[in-house]
């Protein structure tokens, strides 16, 4: 059973990717967000572990936890508890045609949890380069 077709999220940026192996698509999504800065913290292969887990077939599907360490650094010195909506999370997810969804988090939808609207400029700044990333990705 794989998973329902991945819509694009109100709560993320999402491209679609073709004739790409999940594998590839790490290493391009890894490549794209190191121009704007940021590494990647972990990988998690969530479809190998519900796999070996649990015994469910879902497909490729990864999360990339990436990090800018100066955005961390100046959201840290402005909200100490941000920490637990970070880090950016990256979703490469196989689709039932082949084709890859890659969907990373919008951080202006993530920070309305916060309540802050002085932090709203920050999180505008963080969606433009994740939206460079993202361009840079569907450009191949």
């Amino acid at each position: 059973m794989s998973l329902a077709p991945f819509e694009e999220p109100s709560y993320g940026i999402t491209v679609t990717l073709r004739e790409i192996s999940v594998d590839e698509a790490v290493v391009r999504a890894t490549e794209a967000l190191a121009t704007e800065g940021f590494g990647v913290l972990s990988e998690i292969d969530v479809g190998s572990t519900l796999h070996s887990k649990l015994g469910a077939s879902i497909g490729g599907y990864r999360i990339l936890g990436a990090c800018s360490p100066t955005l961390a650094h100046q959201a840290l010195q402005a909200e100490p508890g941000i920490g637990l909506i970070m880090p950016c999370n990256v979703v490469i997810a196989e689709q039932a045609d082949g084709s890859l969804a890659v969907s990373v988090v919008d951080p202006v939808a993530l920070f309305r949890t916060l309540d802050r609207d002085d932090l709203t400029p920050f999180a505008q700044d963080v969606r433009a380069q994740l939206a460079r990333v993202m361009e840079r990705l569907a450009d191949g």
